[in-house]
């Protein structure tokens, strides 16, 4: 996706659909092809759980992909998850955790372990060289469990906070409205069930598709293994709240 691009090729975001994906996780669902290189990424079917109102799939197409943030690596799901709790209200924290506790057991996807801890978890290291679980053993010993934890757990706020200036500006580079991404994410994930719907009733094993982007409507094109296409208007909260209560 070229930021120089025209408005209909720059918000273009192709995807692919399988039944089982052949990746080691067998799941069913959408991956963005700018993903499909990325071992890490699993497929996303339209399923929100319960406190997001938006699916994986969308996180990765408004948090990651359009922020300028990979898709894997703690320092950018850290910056993609301020990003999903700024448009949905989600709770940072209850996504960090999990990640602290992989840092914890000297777990660091992304980049070596002492270029992601901060410069006042290093001081406490010595000069000697570690492996990544030496390393988060002698923090643990210096500071004890729950101090290093909760250090951590400022750290990836930290973190994902200071994303949030570029990820304002690669909006801005592709055309799009930063402060509607809540609306356009519940456009999205609307967009989304109707493919994931229209993928199980026909028993489709694989699928091409791509969605469009912009501030006012977006759009899902279904190129194979047959023609569909959807659009919808990027509504504001009260209309889309409203638009869920129709019958």
């Amino acid at each position: 996706m070229n930021a120089n691009a025209s408005e209909s090729e720059r918000t273009r975001i192709p995807v692919t659909y399988r039944d089982e994906w052949q990746d080691g996780f067998g799941a069913r669902g959408w991956k963005l092809d700018a993903a499909l290189q990325d071992t890490a990424v699993i497929a996303s079917t339209a399923y929100t759980g319960e406190k997001v109102p938006t699916s994986v799939l969308v996180h990765d197409i408004l948090d990651h992909l359009l922020c300028g943030f990979g898709f894997s690596g703690h320092r950018n799901e850290a910056m993609a998850v301020i990003q999903l709790a700024s448009r949905t209200g989600a709770d940072t924290e209850t996504s960090f955790r999990p990640m602290v506790e992989e840092v914890l057991h000297g777990r660091i996807l992304g980049e070596p372990i002492r270029s992601f801890l901060p410069e006042t978890l290093k001081a406490h290291l010595p000069d000697a060289r570690l492996s990544d679980e030496e390393t988060m053993s002698q923090l643990s010993r210096r500071l004890g469990r729950e101090r290093l934890r909760t250090l951590l757990l400022a750290h990836f706020q930290a973190i994902g906070e200071e994303g949030t200036r570029s990820a304002k500006a690669r909006w801005r580079s592709f055309g799009l409205d930063y402060a509607r991404r809540t609306a356009i994410g519940l456009c999205l994930q609307e967009l989304l069930v109707r493919a994931d719907e229209t993928a199980l009733a026909h028993h489709w094993e694989h699928a091409r598709a791509f969605f469009r982007v912009g501030n006012r409507e977006c759009e899902l094109v279904i190129k194979s293994p047959e023609a569909h296409e959807w659009r919808l208007p990027v509504r504001d909260l009260q209309q889309a709240s409203a638009s869920r209560l129709e019958p």
